[in-house]
Protein backbone atom coordinates (compact mmCIF):
# COMPACT_ATOMS: atom_id res chain seq x y z
CA UNK A 1 0.00 0.00 0.00
CA UNK A 2 1.39 3.81 -1.19
CA UNK A 3 1.45 5.57 2.11
CA UNK A 4 -0.92 8.94 1.59
CA UNK A 5 -0.12 10.19 5.13
CA UNK A 6 2.18 11.47 7.57
CA UNK A 7 1.85 10.10 11.14
CA UNK A 8 1.21 11.53 14.67
CA UNK A 9 2.82 9.88 17.68
CA UNK A 10 -0.17 10.06 19.84
CA UNK A 11 -2.62 8.10 21.50
CA UNK A 12 -5.95 7.60 22.16
CA UNK A 13 -5.51 7.11 26.56
CA UNK A 14 -3.58 3.64 26.38
CA UNK A 15 -4.95 1.99 29.94
CA UNK A 16 -1.60 1.93 32.16
CA UNK A 17 -1.61 -2.24 32.38
CA UNK A 18 -0.62 -2.40 28.35
CA UNK A 19 2.50 -0.83 26.96
CA UNK A 20 3.02 -0.16 22.97
CA UNK A 21 6.31 -0.83 23.66
CA UNK A 22 5.74 -4.08 24.92
CA UNK A 23 4.31 -5.93 21.95
CA UNK A 24 4.05 -9.68 23.58
CA UNK A 25 1.59 -7.95 25.93
CA UNK A 26 -0.62 -6.71 23.26
CA UNK A 27 -4.24 -7.92 22.92
CA UNK A 28 -4.76 -9.64 19.57
CA UNK A 29 -8.20 -8.43 18.24
CA UNK A 30 -11.03 -11.02 16.43
CA UNK A 31 -14.13 -8.48 15.79
CA UNK A 32 -17.26 -10.59 14.00
CA UNK A 33 -19.70 -8.56 12.48
CA UNK A 34 -22.79 -10.45 11.03
CA UNK A 35 -25.18 -9.06 7.99
CA UNK A 36 -28.75 -8.51 8.97
CA UNK A 37 -28.86 -10.48 12.04
CA UNK A 38 -30.96 -8.77 14.81
CA UNK A 39 -30.86 -8.50 18.61
CA UNK A 40 -33.66 -11.55 19.01
CA UNK A 41 -31.60 -14.10 16.77
CA UNK A 42 -29.88 -15.76 19.91
CA UNK A 43 -30.55 -18.29 22.26
CA UNK A 44 -28.75 -15.64 24.85
CA UNK A 45 -31.71 -13.41 23.96
CA UNK A 46 -34.59 -16.03 24.89
CA UNK A 47 -35.09 -16.79 20.66
CA UNK A 48 -37.35 -19.70 21.29
CA UNK A 49 -36.23 -21.95 18.27
CA UNK A 50 -32.67 -21.09 17.81
CA UNK A 51 -29.54 -22.05 19.84
CA UNK A 52 -26.24 -20.29 19.29
CA UNK A 53 -24.15 -21.28 22.46
CA UNK A 54 -20.89 -20.34 20.69
CA UNK A 55 -21.40 -17.18 20.30
CA UNK A 56 -23.61 -16.87 23.62
CA UNK A 57 -20.23 -17.80 24.77
CA UNK A 58 -19.02 -14.45 24.23
CA UNK A 59 -21.16 -13.11 26.17
CA UNK A 60 -21.09 -15.60 28.97
CA UNK A 61 -17.51 -15.65 29.41
CA UNK A 62 -16.83 -11.90 28.60
CA UNK A 63 -18.84 -8.68 28.99
CA UNK A 64 -22.86 -8.11 27.26
CA UNK A 65 -23.54 -4.59 26.32
CA UNK A 66 -27.10 -4.05 26.91
CA UNK A 67 -27.88 -1.06 25.05
CA UNK A 68 -25.61 -1.06 21.81
CA UNK A 69 -27.15 0.41 19.25
CA UNK A 70 -25.91 0.93 15.20
CA UNK A 71 -27.49 2.04 12.32
CA UNK A 72 -30.43 1.17 10.98
CA UNK A 73 -28.73 0.04 7.50
CA UNK A 74 -25.46 -2.02 6.86
CA UNK A 75 -22.73 0.08 5.07
CA UNK A 76 -23.45 3.58 7.45
CA UNK A 77 -22.80 1.17 10.49
CA UNK A 78 -19.37 0.06 8.81
CA UNK A 79 -18.35 3.27 7.80
CA UNK A 80 -18.57 4.08 11.74
CA UNK A 81 -17.05 0.90 13.12
CA UNK A 82 -13.80 1.33 11.28
CA UNK A 83 -13.81 5.17 11.78
CA UNK A 84 -15.14 6.38 14.79
CA UNK A 85 -17.07 8.74 13.14
CA UNK A 86 -21.05 9.48 12.35
CA UNK A 87 -21.05 7.54 8.91
CA UNK A 88 -22.11 11.35 7.18
CA UNK A 89 -18.99 12.38 7.56
CA UNK A 90 -17.19 9.81 5.50
CA UNK A 91 -19.14 9.99 2.58
CA UNK A 92 -21.13 7.15 3.08
CA UNK A 93 -25.51 7.78 3.43
CA UNK A 94 -26.75 4.93 2.24
CA UNK A 95 -26.46 1.13 1.10
CA UNK A 96 -26.27 1.41 -2.84
CA UNK A 97 -26.18 3.50 -5.96
CA UNK A 98 -22.79 5.29 -5.34
CA UNK A 99 -23.95 6.41 -1.35
CA UNK A 100 -22.16 3.49 0.17
CA UNK A 101 -18.50 4.08 -0.85
CA UNK A 102 -16.11 5.94 2.34
CA UNK A 103 -13.59 8.79 1.13
CA UNK A 104 -10.32 7.62 0.68
CA UNK A 105 -8.96 9.93 3.53
CA UNK A 106 -10.47 8.65 6.28
CA UNK A 107 -8.74 6.90 9.16
CA UNK A 108 -9.31 3.54 9.68
CA UNK A 109 -9.20 1.27 12.86
CA UNK A 110 -7.09 -1.05 10.47
CA UNK A 111 -4.50 1.67 9.48
CA UNK A 112 -4.22 2.34 13.14
CA UNK A 113 -3.34 -0.74 14.32
CA UNK A 114 -1.36 -1.54 10.97
CA UNK A 115 1.08 1.67 12.06
CA UNK A 116 1.10 0.61 15.26
CA UNK A 117 2.61 -2.82 14.46
CA UNK A 118 -0.36 -5.46 14.28
CA UNK A 119 -1.03 -7.36 11.00
CA UNK A 120 -4.51 -6.98 9.91
CA UNK A 121 -6.72 -9.02 7.65
CA UNK A 122 -10.62 -8.80 6.67
CA UNK A 123 -12.40 -11.89 5.53
CA UNK A 124 -15.98 -11.56 4.18
CA UNK A 125 -18.23 -8.10 3.72
CA UNK A 126 -16.62 -4.39 3.36
CA UNK A 127 -19.05 -2.69 1.37
CA UNK A 128 -17.44 0.43 1.65
CA UNK A 129 -15.70 0.54 -1.49
CA UNK A 130 -14.85 -2.20 -4.55
CA UNK A 131 -12.06 0.33 -6.36
CA UNK A 132 -9.08 2.11 -5.55
CA UNK A 133 -8.37 3.69 -3.44
CA UNK A 134 -11.53 2.96 -1.46
CA UNK A 135 -10.97 -0.92 -0.97
CA UNK A 136 -9.73 -2.37 2.36
CA UNK A 137 -6.36 -2.64 0.76
CA UNK A 138 -6.09 0.92 0.83
CA UNK A 139 -7.53 0.82 4.49
CA UNK A 140 -5.35 -0.86 6.39
CA UNK A 141 -5.57 -4.54 5.15
CA UNK A 142 -2.85 -6.51 4.67
CA UNK A 143 -4.85 -9.49 3.75
CA UNK A 144 -7.98 -9.42 2.25
CA UNK A 145 -10.75 -12.12 1.48
CA UNK A 146 -14.03 -9.98 0.24
CA UNK A 147 -17.19 -9.83 -1.85
CA UNK A 148 -17.57 -6.86 -3.40
CA UNK A 149 -20.36 -5.14 -3.07
CA UNK A 150 -22.74 -5.23 -0.25
CA UNK A 151 -23.28 -8.77 -0.78
CA UNK A 152 -23.26 -11.88 -3.10
CA UNK A 153 -25.62 -12.29 -5.85
CA UNK A 154 -26.03 -8.69 -6.24
CA UNK A 155 -24.85 -6.29 -9.52
CA UNK A 156 -21.38 -5.89 -7.30
CA UNK A 157 -21.14 -9.71 -8.63
CA UNK A 158 -18.63 -10.60 -12.24
CA UNK A 159 -20.84 -10.36 -15.02
CA UNK A 160 -21.08 -14.44 -15.17
CA UNK A 161 -22.85 -14.18 -11.44
CA UNK A 162 -22.12 -15.44 -7.87
CA UNK A 163 -23.56 -17.62 -5.19
CA UNK A 164 -22.93 -18.45 -1.51
CA UNK A 165 -21.71 -21.86 -2.70
CA UNK A 166 -18.50 -21.94 -4.79
CA UNK A 167 -17.95 -18.30 -4.59
CA UNK A 168 -15.93 -16.19 -6.80
CA UNK A 169 -14.30 -13.74 -4.17
CA UNK A 170 -11.38 -11.05 -4.02
CA UNK A 171 -8.30 -11.94 -2.67
CA UNK A 172 -5.70 -9.00 -2.44
CA UNK A 173 -7.61 -7.17 -5.37
CA UNK A 174 -7.54 -10.64 -7.30
CA UNK A 175 -10.50 -12.64 -8.17
CA UNK A 176 -10.67 -16.44 -7.17
CA UNK A 177 -12.49 -19.17 -7.48
CA UNK A 178 -13.46 -20.59 -3.83
CA UNK A 179 -14.90 -24.02 -3.03
CA UNK A 180 -17.21 -24.14 -0.06
CA UNK A 181 -20.13 -22.48 1.47
CA UNK A 182 -19.58 -18.50 2.15
CA UNK A 183 -18.91 -18.32 5.97
CA UNK A 184 -16.84 -21.04 6.43
CA UNK A 185 -14.66 -19.71 3.35
CA UNK A 186 -14.31 -16.57 5.38
CA UNK A 187 -13.70 -18.00 8.83
CA UNK A 188 -11.31 -20.73 7.47
CA UNK A 189 -9.40 -17.67 6.16
CA UNK A 190 -9.50 -15.80 9.36
CA UNK A 191 -8.49 -18.72 10.90
CA UNK A 192 -5.00 -19.15 8.35
CA UNK A 193 -4.41 -15.41 9.03
CA UNK A 194 -4.03 -16.22 13.00
CA UNK A 195 -2.17 -19.14 13.21
CA UNK A 196 0.16 -17.15 10.26
CA UNK A 197 0.60 -14.53 13.32
CA UNK A 198 -0.28 -16.43 16.30
CA UNK A 199 3.48 -15.10 17.75
CA UNK A 200 2.44 -11.53 16.48
CA UNK A 201 0.25 -9.16 17.49
CA UNK A 202 -3.00 -9.27 14.79
CA UNK A 203 -6.10 -7.63 13.69
CA UNK A 204 -9.15 -10.02 11.95
CA UNK A 205 -12.05 -8.68 11.04
CA UNK A 206 -14.55 -11.31 10.16
CA UNK A 207 -17.73 -9.37 8.36
CA UNK A 208 -19.98 -12.62 6.74
CA UNK A 209 -23.01 -11.66 4.69
CA UNK A 210 -24.79 -14.29 6.09
CA UNK A 211 -27.76 -14.44 7.53
CA UNK A 212 -28.65 -11.66 4.71
CA UNK A 213 -30.66 -12.37 2.06
CA UNK A 214 -30.51 -14.07 -0.67
CA UNK A 215 -30.94 -17.08 1.89
CA UNK A 216 -28.55 -19.40 0.82
CA UNK A 217 -27.41 -22.13 3.10
CA UNK A 218 -27.29 -26.02 2.57
CA UNK A 219 -30.86 -27.60 3.71
CA UNK A 220 -28.84 -29.80 6.58
CA UNK A 221 -29.40 -26.15 8.51
CA UNK A 222 -32.60 -25.52 7.57
CA UNK A 223 -34.65 -28.54 8.05
CA UNK A 224 -34.81 -28.79 12.00
CA UNK A 225 -36.72 -24.83 11.44
CA UNK A 226 -38.89 -25.93 9.39
CA UNK A 227 -39.72 -29.31 11.40
CA UNK A 228 -40.09 -26.56 14.13
CA UNK A 229 -43.50 -25.30 11.71
CA UNK A 230 -41.39 -22.34 10.69
CA UNK A 231 -42.08 -20.53 7.91
CA UNK A 232 -39.42 -21.21 5.12
CA UNK A 233 -37.86 -17.08 5.20
CA UNK A 234 -37.32 -18.08 9.08
CA UNK A 235 -35.74 -21.01 8.97
CA UNK A 236 -33.61 -20.18 6.30
CA UNK A 237 -32.02 -17.37 8.15
CA UNK A 238 -31.92 -19.37 11.31
CA UNK A 239 -30.04 -22.17 9.32
CA UNK A 240 -27.64 -19.59 8.54
CA UNK A 241 -27.11 -18.23 11.92
CA UNK A 242 -26.96 -21.66 12.93
CA UNK A 243 -24.29 -22.45 10.68
CA UNK A 244 -22.51 -18.61 11.61
CA UNK A 245 -22.67 -20.01 15.60
CA UNK A 246 -20.55 -23.34 14.60
CA UNK A 247 -17.83 -21.09 12.80
CA UNK A 248 -17.72 -18.94 15.94
CA UNK A 249 -16.97 -22.08 17.86
CA UNK A 250 -14.38 -23.22 15.34
CA UNK A 251 -12.87 -19.75 16.32
CA UNK A 252 -12.95 -20.25 19.90
CA UNK A 253 -11.25 -23.42 19.53
CA UNK A 254 -9.07 -22.15 17.23
CA UNK A 255 -7.64 -18.92 19.69
CA UNK A 256 -7.85 -21.74 22.50
CA UNK A 257 -5.52 -24.21 20.74
CA UNK A 258 -3.33 -22.19 19.52
CA UNK A 259 -2.71 -20.35 23.61
CA UNK A 260 -4.15 -16.87 21.72
CA UNK A 261 -7.35 -17.38 23.68
CA UNK A 262 -6.16 -15.05 26.69
CA UNK A 263 -5.14 -12.33 25.17
CA UNK A 264 -7.43 -11.77 22.51
CA UNK A 265 -10.10 -9.35 22.54
CA UNK A 266 -13.15 -11.03 20.95
CA UNK A 267 -16.19 -9.08 19.68
CA UNK A 268 -19.43 -10.47 18.26
CA UNK A 269 -22.07 -7.59 16.90
CA UNK A 270 -24.59 -6.91 14.17
CA UNK A 271 -24.56 -4.44 11.78
CA UNK A 272 -28.69 -3.57 12.27
CA UNK A 273 -31.53 -5.00 13.30
CA UNK A 274 -33.36 -7.84 11.23
CA UNK A 275 -35.44 -8.06 8.15
CA UNK A 276 -37.96 -9.45 7.40
CA UNK A 277 -39.84 -8.77 11.46
CA UNK A 278 -39.21 -11.87 13.62
CA UNK A 279 -38.63 -12.63 17.10
CA UNK A 280 -37.08 -9.57 18.17
CA UNK A 281 -37.34 -9.40 22.04
CA UNK A 282 -40.70 -7.07 21.64
CA UNK A 283 -39.12 -4.62 20.19
CA UNK A 284 -40.63 -2.12 17.74
CA UNK A 285 -39.41 -1.63 14.47
CA UNK A 286 -36.80 -3.89 11.95
CA UNK A 287 -33.89 -3.19 9.72
CA UNK A 288 -34.35 0.68 8.32
CA UNK A 289 -36.24 1.42 10.82
CA UNK A 290 -34.96 4.17 13.78
CA UNK A 291 -36.81 2.51 16.44
CA UNK A 292 -35.48 -0.12 18.97
CA UNK A 293 -35.70 -2.98 16.61
CA UNK A 294 -33.49 -1.29 13.74
CA UNK A 295 -30.76 0.30 16.28
CA UNK A 296 -30.08 -2.05 18.96
CA UNK A 297 -27.84 -5.49 18.37
CA UNK A 298 -25.72 -7.90 20.39
CA UNK A 299 -22.58 -6.54 21.53
CA UNK A 300 -20.38 -9.39 23.32
CA UNK A 301 -16.47 -8.41 24.19
CA UNK A 302 -14.49 -11.39 25.88
CA UNK A 303 -11.33 -11.23 27.10
CA UNK A 304 -10.23 -13.84 29.31
CA UNK A 305 -7.27 -12.16 30.89
CA UNK A 306 -8.85 -8.44 31.52
CA UNK A 307 -12.79 -9.01 31.59
CA UNK A 308 -14.79 -10.62 34.47
CA UNK A 309 -16.83 -13.28 33.04
CA UNK A 310 -20.90 -12.46 32.76
CA UNK A 311 -21.09 -8.76 32.61
CA UNK A 312 -23.85 -7.02 32.23
CA UNK A 313 -23.23 -3.32 31.00
CA UNK A 314 -26.44 -1.64 30.19
CA UNK A 315 -24.85 1.97 29.57
CA UNK A 316 -25.60 3.03 26.26
CA UNK A 317 -23.16 2.75 23.32
CA UNK A 318 -23.00 2.49 19.85
CA UNK A 319 -21.10 1.78 16.73
CA UNK A 320 -19.08 5.16 16.36
CA UNK A 321 -17.30 3.50 20.23
CA UNK A 322 -15.66 0.53 18.74
CA UNK A 323 -12.83 2.52 17.00
CA UNK A 324 -12.05 4.14 20.39
CA UNK A 325 -12.15 1.05 22.46
CA UNK A 326 -9.87 -0.99 20.56
CA UNK A 327 -7.13 2.55 20.29
CA UNK A 328 -7.61 2.48 24.05
CA UNK A 329 -7.03 -1.28 25.05
CA UNK A 330 -4.49 -1.78 22.61
CA UNK A 331 -2.02 1.50 23.08
CA UNK A 332 -2.27 1.85 19.21
CA UNK A 333 -0.97 5.29 17.53
CA UNK A 334 -3.87 6.98 15.24
CA UNK A 335 -2.55 8.09 11.98
CA UNK A 336 -2.84 12.23 11.37
CA UNK A 337 -5.66 13.02 9.58
CA UNK A 338 -6.59 16.05 7.24
CA UNK A 339 -9.13 18.44 9.13
CA UNK A 340 -11.87 17.23 7.45
CA UNK A 341 -11.07 13.56 8.68
CA UNK A 342 -9.59 14.37 12.49
CA UNK A 343 -12.74 14.34 14.52
CA UNK A 344 -13.66 10.97 16.30
CA UNK A 345 -16.90 11.32 17.57
CA UNK A 346 -17.39 8.08 19.37
CA UNK A 347 -16.06 7.56 23.62
CA UNK A 348 -13.99 4.58 24.56
CA UNK A 349 -15.60 1.73 26.49
CA UNK A 350 -12.62 0.42 28.07
CA UNK A 351 -13.48 2.09 31.69
CA UNK A 352 -16.47 0.34 31.28
CA UNK A 353 -14.92 -3.04 30.88
CA UNK A 354 -12.25 -2.61 33.54
CA UNK A 355 -14.90 -0.97 35.74
CA UNK A 356 -18.72 -1.61 35.16
CA UNK A 357 -19.17 1.24 37.84
CA UNK A 358 -17.17 3.68 36.30
CA UNK A 359 -18.87 7.39 36.27
CA UNK A 360 -20.11 7.23 33.09
CA UNK A 361 -22.32 10.42 32.15
CA UNK A 362 -25.12 10.51 30.25
CA UNK A 363 -25.17 11.64 26.24
CA UNK A 364 -27.20 11.56 23.22
CA UNK A 365 -26.27 9.48 20.53
CA UNK A 366 -27.84 9.94 16.80
CA UNK A 367 -29.15 7.78 13.73
CA UNK A 368 -30.57 8.39 10.52
CA UNK A 369 -31.44 6.41 7.33
CA UNK A 370 -32.72 7.22 4.19
CA UNK A 371 -32.72 6.37 0.77
CA UNK A 372 -31.10 10.10 -1.27
CA UNK A 373 -27.86 11.75 -2.29
CA UNK A 374 -28.05 13.31 0.82
CA UNK A 375 -28.98 13.38 4.34
CA UNK A 376 -32.66 15.11 4.96
CA UNK A 377 -33.39 17.26 8.34
CA UNK A 378 -35.68 14.71 10.40
CA UNK A 379 -36.21 11.98 7.49
CA UNK A 380 -36.42 8.79 9.78
CA UNK A 381 -34.26 9.92 12.75
CA UNK A 382 -33.44 9.33 15.95
CA UNK A 383 -31.60 11.23 19.06
CA UNK A 384 -31.11 9.00 21.59
CA UNK A 385 -30.14 9.30 25.31
CA UNK A 386 -29.64 6.79 27.63
CA UNK A 387 -32.95 7.18 29.28
CA UNK A 388 -35.24 9.08 26.23
CA UNK A 389 -35.48 9.12 22.81
CA UNK A 390 -36.67 11.30 20.37
CA UNK A 391 -38.27 9.44 17.14
CA UNK A 392 -38.51 11.97 14.22
CA UNK A 393 -38.11 15.01 15.93
CA UNK A 394 -41.52 14.27 17.43
CA UNK A 395 -42.28 11.16 18.99
CA UNK A 396 -41.07 11.05 22.59
CA UNK A 397 -40.46 7.61 24.56
CA UNK A 398 -39.57 6.84 28.28
CA UNK A 399 -37.14 3.54 27.18
CA UNK A 400 -36.71 2.68 31.12
CA UNK A 401 -40.45 2.54 31.14
CA UNK A 402 -41.63 1.82 27.40
CA UNK A 403 -39.16 0.02 26.15
CA UNK A 404 -41.71 -1.71 23.06
CA UNK A 405 -41.81 2.33 22.39
CA UNK A 406 -45.44 1.67 22.58
CA UNK A 407 -46.60 5.41 23.75
CA UNK A 408 -45.43 8.59 22.82
CA UNK A 409 -45.02 11.10 25.62
CA UNK A 410 -44.29 14.04 23.66
CA UNK A 411 -47.65 16.31 24.34
CA UNK A 412 -46.30 15.62 28.38
CA UNK A 413 -42.53 16.68 27.89
CA UNK A 414 -42.44 19.80 25.63
CA UNK A 415 -39.44 20.80 27.03
CA UNK A 416 -37.42 17.52 26.43
CA UNK A 417 -38.43 17.30 23.13
CA UNK A 418 -37.28 21.02 22.40
CA UNK A 419 -34.14 20.36 23.90
CA UNK A 420 -33.17 17.01 22.57
CA UNK A 421 -34.85 18.85 18.81
CA UNK A 422 -31.61 21.35 19.53
CA UNK A 423 -29.23 18.89 20.06
CA UNK A 424 -30.01 16.84 16.75
CA UNK A 425 -30.00 19.95 14.45
CA UNK A 426 -26.78 20.79 16.31
CA UNK A 427 -25.69 17.39 14.99
CA UNK A 428 -27.33 17.38 11.27
CA UNK A 429 -25.49 20.84 11.01
CA UNK A 430 -22.36 19.40 12.01
CA UNK A 431 -22.41 16.01 9.85
CA UNK A 432 -23.34 17.48 7.17
CA UNK A 433 -20.85 20.20 6.44
CA UNK A 434 -18.07 18.17 7.67
CA UNK A 435 -17.47 16.99 3.52
CA UNK A 436 -21.31 18.60 2.34
CA UNK A 437 -22.35 15.09 0.98
CA UNK A 438 -19.42 15.39 -1.51
CA UNK A 439 -19.64 11.83 -3.42
CA UNK A 440 -16.18 10.12 -3.05
CA UNK A 441 -14.22 9.17 -6.68
CA UNK A 442 -13.43 5.97 -8.18
CA UNK A 443 -9.88 6.35 -10.02
CA UNK A 444 -8.99 5.21 -13.03
CA UNK A 445 -6.14 4.99 -14.97
CA UNK A 446 -3.43 4.11 -12.61
CA UNK A 447 -1.10 1.09 -11.51
CA UNK A 448 -3.21 -0.53 -8.52
CA UNK A 449 -5.95 -0.84 -10.62
CA UNK A 450 -6.27 -1.33 -14.67
CA UNK A 451 -8.54 -2.36 -15.75
CA UNK A 452 -11.60 -1.33 -13.49
CA UNK A 453 -14.85 -2.83 -13.98
CA UNK A 454 -17.86 -0.44 -12.81
CA UNK A 455 -20.80 -1.62 -11.63
CA UNK A 456 -24.11 -0.58 -10.98
CA UNK A 457 -23.60 -0.86 -7.27
CA UNK A 458 -21.78 2.34 -7.49
CA UNK A 459 -23.55 4.30 -10.01
CA UNK A 460 -25.75 7.63 -9.49
CA UNK A 461 -28.35 9.25 -10.63
CA UNK A 462 -32.16 9.85 -10.57
CA UNK A 463 -32.54 6.84 -12.76
CA UNK A 464 -30.11 4.78 -11.86
CA UNK A 465 -31.44 1.58 -9.71
CA UNK A 466 -30.83 -2.41 -10.20
CA UNK A 467 -33.55 -2.93 -12.82
CA UNK A 468 -32.37 -3.62 -16.72
CA UNK A 469 -34.10 -0.07 -17.27
CA UNK A 470 -32.06 1.79 -14.98
CA UNK A 471 -29.26 4.66 -16.24
CA UNK A 472 -27.26 6.51 -14.49
CA UNK A 473 -23.39 7.74 -14.24
CA UNK A 474 -20.71 7.28 -12.32
CA UNK A 475 -17.87 9.93 -10.33
CA UNK A 476 -14.79 8.86 -11.38
CA UNK A 477 -10.94 10.82 -11.29
CA UNK A 478 -8.97 10.10 -14.54
CA UNK A 479 -5.09 9.86 -12.89
CA UNK A 480 -3.78 9.77 -16.06
CA UNK A 481 -4.92 11.52 -19.48
CA UNK A 482 -4.84 9.65 -22.80
CA UNK A 483 -6.86 6.88 -24.86
CA UNK A 484 -8.98 4.68 -23.30
CA UNK A 485 -10.55 1.74 -23.93
CA UNK A 486 -14.10 1.05 -22.55
CA UNK A 487 -16.09 -1.84 -22.57
CA UNK A 488 -19.78 -1.98 -22.16
CA UNK A 489 -21.36 -5.70 -20.88
CA UNK A 490 -25.42 -5.93 -20.63
CA UNK A 491 -27.83 -8.44 -21.74
CA UNK A 492 -28.46 -9.95 -25.06
CA UNK A 493 -30.05 -6.79 -27.23
CA UNK A 494 -32.90 -8.48 -28.78
CA UNK A 495 -32.65 -5.73 -31.77
CA UNK A 496 -29.87 -3.65 -33.11
CA UNK A 497 -28.91 -0.27 -31.37
CA UNK A 498 -26.66 1.93 -30.93
CA UNK A 499 -24.04 2.18 -27.73
CA UNK A 500 -22.62 5.72 -26.74
CA UNK A 501 -20.03 6.65 -23.61
CA UNK A 502 -18.76 9.87 -22.40
CA UNK A 503 -16.07 10.57 -19.96
CA UNK A 504 -15.98 14.27 -19.40
CA UNK A 505 -15.50 16.22 -22.66
CA UNK A 506 -14.17 12.80 -24.43
CA UNK A 507 -17.07 10.54 -26.43
CA UNK A 508 -17.86 7.71 -28.72
CA UNK A 509 -20.63 5.73 -30.00
CA UNK A 510 -20.79 2.36 -31.59
CA UNK A 511 -23.88 0.21 -33.32
CA UNK A 512 -24.81 -2.58 -31.05
CA UNK A 513 -25.77 -5.86 -33.20
CA UNK A 514 -28.79 -7.55 -32.72
CA UNK A 515 -27.80 -10.35 -29.98
CA UNK A 516 -24.74 -8.50 -28.62
CA UNK A 517 -23.86 -9.16 -25.16
CA UNK A 518 -21.23 -6.25 -25.38
CA UNK A 519 -19.48 -3.41 -27.54
CA UNK A 520 -15.79 -1.54 -27.49
CA UNK A 521 -15.83 1.95 -27.39
CA UNK A 522 -12.40 3.96 -27.76
CA UNK A 523 -11.44 7.00 -26.50
CA UNK A 524 -8.41 8.65 -27.88
CA UNK A 525 -8.24 11.78 -25.77
CA UNK A 526 -9.19 11.47 -22.55
CA UNK A 527 -8.37 14.70 -20.07
CA UNK A 528 -6.94 14.06 -16.60
CA UNK A 529 -8.80 15.20 -13.05
CA UNK A 530 -12.15 14.58 -11.60
CA UNK A 531 -15.02 14.00 -14.45
CA UNK A 532 -17.96 11.41 -14.77
CA UNK A 533 -18.44 8.71 -16.73
CA UNK A 534 -21.98 8.25 -18.68
CA UNK A 535 -22.86 5.12 -20.73
CA UNK A 536 -26.12 4.53 -22.71
CA UNK A 537 -27.99 1.63 -24.62
CA UNK A 538 -30.22 3.21 -27.01
CA UNK A 539 -32.92 1.10 -28.93
CA UNK A 540 -35.75 1.68 -31.22
CA UNK A 541 -39.20 2.93 -29.41
CA UNK A 542 -37.43 2.53 -26.57
CA UNK A 543 -35.94 4.75 -23.75
CA UNK A 544 -32.44 5.27 -23.35
CA UNK A 545 -30.60 2.11 -20.67
CA UNK A 546 -27.39 1.97 -18.83
CA UNK A 547 -25.33 -1.03 -19.59
CA UNK A 548 -25.21 -3.74 -16.30
CA UNK A 549 -20.74 -3.12 -16.44
CA UNK A 550 -18.65 -0.61 -17.65
CA UNK A 551 -14.54 -2.02 -18.07
CA UNK A 552 -12.40 0.81 -18.51
CA UNK A 553 -8.72 0.45 -19.86
CA UNK A 554 -6.04 2.95 -19.73
CA UNK A 555 -3.34 0.61 -22.05
CA UNK A 556 -0.86 2.86 -21.19
CA UNK A 557 -1.01 1.93 -17.15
Amino acid sequence: MVSRRTFLASTVGAPALLSSSTPAKRPNIVLCVSDDQGYGDLSIHGNPNLRTPNIDRIADEGAEFTQFLVNPVCSPTRASLMTGRYYYRTGVVDTYLGRSMMHHDEITIAETLRTSGYHTGIFGKWHLGDHYPLRPTEQGFEEALIHEGGGIAQPSDPPEGNNYFNPKLMHNGKREQRNGYCTDIFFDGALDFITKNKDHAFFAYIATNAPHVPLQVADTYVEPFRKQGLDETTAKTYGMIANLDENVGRLLMHLKKQGLEENTIAIFMSDNGPTPARFNCGMRGIKGTVYEGGLRVPFFVRWPSVIKTGLKIDKLAAHIDVFPTLVQATGAIRPSARPVAAQIDGKSLCPLIYDSNSAWPDRTLFFQWHRGERAELYNNCAARAQRYKLVNGKELYDLQTDPAESHDISAAQPERVASMRAEYEAWFKDVSATRNFEPPLIFLGTLFENPVMLTRQDWRGPKASWSDDGFGHWEVDVKNSGAYECSLLFPAAASGGTASLSLGSAQGEVPIPAGATSVKIALPRVKHGPSRLEASLTFPGKAPVGPHYVRVLHPSS
